[in-house]
């Protein structure tokens, strides 16, 4: 009955343009088979992760979350309405635009659409290529990556995505935005990845502060930091190792606004052993953020 991975990202974006650029050219996506006006970008066997559809928001438009089967997805509709979240079930046009066996729609308390889904789409017969040489991305059981959002309130944010979705507390760090400003980021996992969300308790001009794609070698970071330094995309963290997901990554921004992590070697979770702590500090060493 609980979400098992991220599944794909939808972003409402000014400049598709430069975005296509920077998909292709910086990260290394994929193209994928485009739906009318809309871009896909893939990481893996499956037909698409990334979306990206013009618009003026400049943001996450949707999050796709994915689950094992049809019946976990009933059970989860079913939870999700019981608790009072208005729930758009079995949409057979939107469920064959994302590619998907079945989809159920609603919104987090903040109001950003959400999709749960089960069947996606695989193209194993057209193999994974990225055209700047990135060997693969580390996907599978793990999802896309990570989001992290910002939420005007975190309980009720905590509700829907902990006790509805299932997601569950991996760690806290203390985060600090000059001398006075402090507050508790908590990061959140449903399989082996560290977190696949994490919420910050700010409201923000965007919802999305940034997602991030895990290379399985540290030289596709290295590798990624050359071609985002070359192409001139901002370098928004320096190179550097998360405390707690022990990750090494670097941060750019996207031409939309919102920023990227692209990282390799993080702690994967066993829930049979894994122990919730806090931190003092979000980067052991590096990250250091760009003076804006």
């Amino acid at each position: 009955m609980s979400i098992r991975s991220l599944g794909y990202l939808g972003f409402a974006v000014k400049d598709a343009e430069a975005w296509d650029a920077f998909a292709t050219g910086v990260l290394g996506l994929m193209p994928g088979d485009n739906l009318g006006e809309t871009r896909r970008y893939r990481l893996d066997d499956l037909a698409w992760r990334i979306a990206v559809d013009v618009g003026e928001a400049d943001d996450v438009a949707y999050v796709g979350f994915e689950v094992a089967g049809a019946t976990e997805l009933d059970a989860l509709g079913e939870r999700l309405i019981d608790a009072g979240v208005a729930v758009g079930n079995g949409d057979p046009e939107r469920a064959a635009e994302r590619g998907v066996l079945g989809l159920i729609s609603c919104q987090d308390p903040d109001g950003l659409p959400i999709e749960v889904f089960y069947g996606p789409t695989l193209r194993t017969e057209r193999p994974f290529a990225s055209p700047a040489g990135v060997s693969a991305f580390v996907t599978g059981d793990q999802g896309l990556g990570h989001v992290v959002i910002t939420t005007r309130d975190m309980a009720a944010a905590k509700r829907f995505y902990q006790d509805l979705l299932g997601f569950r507390l991996s760690d806290v760090i203390l985060m600090r935005l000059g001398q006075e400003m402090r507050f508790e980021m908590e990061f959140f996992h449903c399989n082996a990845r560290h977190h696949s969300l994490a919420l910050v308790p700010l409201s923000a001009p965007k919802r999305l502060h940034h997602f991030m794609i895990q290379a399985p070698t540290l030289d596709a970071v290295g590798f990624a930091l050359e071609r985002a330094e070359g192409a001139a995309a901002p370098i928004t963290a320096s190179l550097g190792r998360h405390s707690n997901d022990r990750m090494v990554s670097f941060y750019a921004r996207t031409p939309a606004g919102f920023e990227v992590e692209f990282g390799f070697g993080a702690l994967e979770v066993d829930d049979a052993s894994w122990r919730v702590t806090r931190h003092e500090r979000p980067s052991s060493w590096g990250h250091r953020r760009a003076a804006h």
